[in-house]
């Protein structure tokens, strides 16, 4: 995991289904629990989905609390 990934699942969006337009960082727990088990998405979205689904399952979504609405330096 890359420092910055943190950051990024409070930027990137779900990129289709029922929570298409969604940040990552907002999923609900049980979508991400189906992922794990049938198999996250290719490329960053899956990562980032699979981090999500660690940090939740792991109840520690609170972590992420202090980095909403900051924004990775370009």
């Amino acid at each position: 995991m890359n420092s910055d990934d943190l950051l990024l699942l409070l930027q990137r969006e779900m990129l289709f289904g029922k929570y298409k337009g969604r940040l990552i960082a907002d999923l609900p727990g049980n979508y991400l629990n189906w992922f794990a088990r049938e198999g996250f998405p290719p490329g960053e979205l899956g990562r980032l989905m699979a981090l999500m689904h660690e940090i939740d399952h792991n109840g520690l979504a609170d972590l992420l609390t202090p980095l909403r609405g900051t924004r990775l330096p370009r």
